[in-house]
């Protein structure tokens, strides 16, 4: 799991997506492309964007939901928060004597 993360986030079209999304949560694939191809410059098809977006979903940190015709994308930090608990310490270390 947390390989497949490292992968999706290791693409900066992937990172500003989830930037996209973190900002505006819910956001179909016309809206990322059109908020990509304004605010960030990205001249990318739809097709490159939804294979990014295929790499995010597989990862777990985006989230598909139909309503009728529309697909919207969610952000989800959960896997994210998994990698960051995993090398926190909950306790401080023992001191030495």
């Amino acid at each position: 799991m947390a390989d497949d993360v490292f992968k999706a986030l290791a693409d900066p079209t992937r990172r500003t997506i989830l930037d996209e999304l973190s900002e505006r949560n819910g956001q179909t694939l016309f809206e990322i492309c059109a908020r990509l191809t304004t605010r960030h410059g990205l001249g990318l098809s739809r097709q490159a964007i939804s294979q990014h977006l295929a790499v995010l979903e597989a990862a777990g940190l985006v989230r598909t939901r139909r309503e009728g015709r529309y697909k919207f994308h969610d952000l989800n930090t959960e896997p994210l928060e998994q990698i960051a608990t995993r090398w926190l310490r909950r306790d401080p270390p023992p001191e030495a004597p």
